[in-house]
């Protein structure tokens, strides 16, 4: 007996001892789980993004032409456009709330209900069907963390969502939600989706294309119309019937969405719908100003001075460029660039950087030889030292040095007026103007102008003769010589040309408004002087098919090697300038000022003035609208003696134009480049003027 109860006591002892064991061992075993657990939880904490900052999600930047009309959407890696709360649909709001998380508006972040309804489902269903997530849940995730499913990156979202609840509003944590989710085809926000799928603002959706939108972020690439209109369509019953579960909206109202027919308009969102080097050049500007970060993604509204009925003009009278090659890099030749600007205020109203999408936007970059588009320079310069429209000019052989300056007729017509010498484009008189009165006084007005691309010092220097007929050591872009035109239209004031007109953030906040940068450079006198007498070149000179039926003055410009091809000319509202050549700076088959350019020019001027009242010129001198015509023209036999075909295909004609023959074209032609020669009075030998057109 005694030694049963031994082996009894024995036993009792090794179960107490066993239990006693296990018992320590899961106690270390749960102090161990919970301090891991502790470590993990702080870890993850600790590693949770800062919410000091308010979010500030990247924004596209958009650019406007003048009547307010969005002509590009500029943005990064994400397409968003935010928008406030109060812009956004009530029907978008409750849309998004119903399927998405019914109860927003009473829980705290996080929703313990959902949590269990979510898992419930997915235990039933075997697989991951519902997440549980919160509206809220889902911007801390959005905003802060990446896309991972892991437990680390729920606890942070969970703790995330709570502190965005301390912080926010519940209408500011949906305006930024709204703001802040994708819907597929590069869109994030509900405004970019509007633009995307319906080419409207979120604010005028109606109660079908809400649903439609408020369906899609759940698997935007599956029911996004555009990929899956069966399976957005689906979707978008099932937001309706949530709607009318949770009292948003009547089944009445439901069964009517339903059975509406959704009209999906893809909108590209990307890039530039039409003026592509324009904007370029407004986001050049953009990017001195404000860095590349600013332009892509601090969401800017850009108003610009283009004027896209303009816009469409010019490129449609650029079609009327000739085809004579494709050169190496696939590029068509000759290339040409036009740009029109109000001569008031300097607002650039079109511009056309070449044919075809390339990235060389000539009309702001191309530096090329102006030919006798020059002369006016010199001319005005004239008329601010004593010459008048009658003043007498030598029309006679001329050397400088190792220099003969020839006329194109290789004629010369003894005495002629200024004017003359203006209307025909003569180059003898001109070089001998400049001789008189100096070429520093001509470079002078140039520079007041805005041409700034004169090299004055060195072996290369432009002060010589040979610059009077446009022989340039750079030459000038088309953007600087057609805004020191609207010099002239402008009665002798020069307005800097302008692009952007304000820059708004997204906050609403004008970072930018322009400023008139004007100057007084020559008397209003000589301005209206000098446009009498370039209404003579179009009217009776070499600019003839530059002829639009209304006051307007201009001049070609030609180079002697026919490398460039000019005609800038101007009315009472708009001066325009026209450039040809091709990129390697090569043969032009005869082409002169007076004859594409000006063709070019005319079909422009025609669609820009169409319907708009006939005005004349201030102050004209009288002899504008004479037609008297006492000097025999100097030049009259050139056209039936020097008949050049321009080679290539041309792709069209205005009514009334051709552009085969020369007549009309310029009378002479100029050096392509400046001598080397430093000297004013004798440019070096070998550089004369030869046989062509300007």
């Amino acid at each position: 007996m005694q030694k049963s109860e031994k082996q009894t006591t024995k036993k009792v002892k090794k179960r107490t001892v066993l239990g006693k064991t296990i018992l320590v061992v899961g106690l270390i075993l749960f102090v161990m789980i919970i301090g891991v657990g502790c470590g993990f939880l702080t870890a993850s904490l600790n590693t949770r993004p800062n919410l000091a900052e308010d979010i500030v999600p990247p924004a596209s930047s958009q650019i406007y032409d003048i009547h307010g009309n969005e002509i590009a959407n500029i943005h990064a890696a994400e397409n968003r456009r935010p928008v406030a709360i109060n812009d956004i649909p009530r029907n978008l709001q409750n849309a998004f709330i119903a399927v998405e998380d019914n109860r927003f508006y009473e829980h705290i972040g996080i929703d313990p209900r959902g949590i269990v309804r979510a898992v419930w489902a997915n235990i039933r269903g075997r697989t991951v069907t519902e997440g549980g997530s919160t509206i809220t849940q889902q911007l801390a995730k959005n905003a802060y963390l990446t896309q991972d499913r892991t437990m680390k990156r729920k606890i942070q979202e969970v703790f995330l969502a709570l502190q965005l609840e301390r912080q926010y509003t519940k209408q500011e944590i949906l305006e930024l939600y709204m703001n802040q989710i994708y819907f597929g085809q590069g869109a994030y926000g509900v405004q970019a989706a509007a633009r995307t799928y319906f080419g409207k603002d979120v604010k005028d959706l109606t109660l079908n294309e809400c649903a439609m939108l408020a369906g899609i972020p759940k698997s935007p690439n599956y029911y996004s119309p555009l990929n899956n209109m069966e399976a957005a369509t689906q979707r978008k019953s099932v937001v309706l019937d949530q709607m009318v579960k949770y009292g948003y909206i009547s089944e009445g109202e439901a069964n009517t969405a339903k059975k509406e027919e959704l009209s999906i308009t893809k909108i590209t969102n990307d890039g530039v719908k039409g003026p592509s080097y324009f904007v370029d050049y407004v986001l050049q500007q953009m990017a001195e100003k404000y860095g590349d970060d600013a332009i892509y993604k601090d969401g800017l509204k850009i108003y610009t001075t283009i004027d896209m009925d303009l816009q469409a003009a010019a490129e449609n009278a650029m079609q009327y460029l000739p085809t004579y090659f494709t050169d190496a890099n696939g590029i068509v030749q000759p290339q040409g660039a036009l740009v029109a600007i109000d001569p008031h205020t300097g607002y650039i109203r079109a511009m056309v950087g070449g044919r075809g999408t390339d990235q060389f936007n000539r009309a702001v970059l191309a530096v090329r030889q102006p030919g006798s588009a020059f002369k006016p320079f010199v001319f005005v310069a004239a008329l601010e030292n004593k010459y008048t429209p009658d003043s007498v000019i030598d029309d006679k052989p001329l050397k400088v040095g190792g220099w003969e300056p020839q006329n194109y007729s290789r004629n010369f017509s003894g005495k002629v007026r200024l004017r003359d010498v203006v209307r025909w484009s003569l180059n003898v008189p001109t070089v001998r103007i400049a001789q008189d009165i100096g070429i520093d006084k001509a470079i002078y007005y140039a520079q007041e102008m805005g041409i700034s691309t004169f090299v004055l010092d060195g072996a290369t220097s432009d002060r010589n003769l040979a610059i009077a007929l446009g022989g340039m050591t750079r030459g000038v872009t088309p953007l600087e010589l057609t805004s020191a035109y609207g010099t002239f239209a402008n009665r002798g004031i020069h307005v800097e040309p302008v692009a952007i007109i304000r820059v708004i953030s997204r906050t609403g906040k004008v970072l930018e408004e322009v400023q008139r940068k004007e100057k007084s450079v020559i008397s209003a006198a000589n301005a209206a002087t000098m446009t009498a007498m370039m209404e003579e070149v179009i009217r009776r000179g070499t600019g003839t098919r530059a002829n639009i039926g209304r006051p307007a003055a201009g001049k070609t410009g030609t180079t002697s090697d026919y490398h460039d091809a000019w005609f800038v000319g101007y009315t009472p509202d708009l001066v325009a300038g026209v450039w040809i050549g091709n990129d390697s700076v090569s043969d032009l088959h005869g082409m002169a000022g007076g004859m594409t350019p000006a063709v070019i020019w005319q079909s422009f001027m025609l669609k820009a003035h169409a319907g708009l009242p006939v005005r004349h010129f201030e102050g004209s001198p009288a002899f504008a609208a004479s037609s008297d015509d006492p000097i025999e023209d100097p030049e009259k036999d050139k056209d039936g003696k020097k008949k050049t075909e321009e080679k290539g295909t041309e792709s069209g004609k205005p009514a009334g134009a051709s552009s085969t023959s020369k007549a009309g074209a310029d009378s002479n032609a100029v050096p392509s480049r400046a001598p080397s020669s430093v000297s004013e009075e004798a440019p070096e030998p070998g550089m004369g003027v030869e046989k062509g057109q300007n």
